[in-house]
């Protein structure tokens, strides 16, 4: 189920995500930094059942942990502080944060062995595609 997303990734192409990340609000300086990071992603599932999502790069490095349809605090990247429910859903990840009453959700899915993210803000899609690592 989840295991086929455990792994190592490097971020190898992004499309619209300055448009997703003005739409949630991420300011000017934030987003000029965020356009330039190729973030690796490593993600891990422990015995518990625990999910580990770690984004690291140059600029930041961030790590949420959960269970499955159990919500929790996350404080993102980029300085919001969210309720965030992460689901597995028809082979993908969704992960839905809600803050200040506006909602995003994030969707990760395994194509051509590439994670693929598409990021959505009411009508913006942005999608992110990571590559294994060797």
């Amino acid at each position: 189920m989840v295991e086929q997303f455990v792994g190592n990734w490097t971020l190898a192409s992004s499309e619209n995500f300055d448009d997703y990340m003005k739409a949630i609000g991420v300011g000017f300086a934030t987003r000029q930094m965020g356009n330039v990071m190729k973030p690796n992603l490593k993600i891990s599932v422990g015995d518990d059942g625990v999910i580990s999502m770690k984004s690291e790069s140059t600029f930041k490095t961030t790590e949420i942990k959960f269970k499955l349809n159990e919500e929790f605090d996350e404080m993102t990247a980029d300085g919001r502080n969210t309720k965030t429910v992460v689901s597995f859903d028809n082979g993908k990840l969704v992960q839905k944060q809600s803050w200040d009453d506006k909602t995003t959700s994030l969707e990760r899915e395994i194509q051509d062995g590439k994670l693929i993210a598409k990021c959505y803000m009411d009508d913006i899609v942005a999608v992110r595609t990571y590559e294994k690592a060797a």
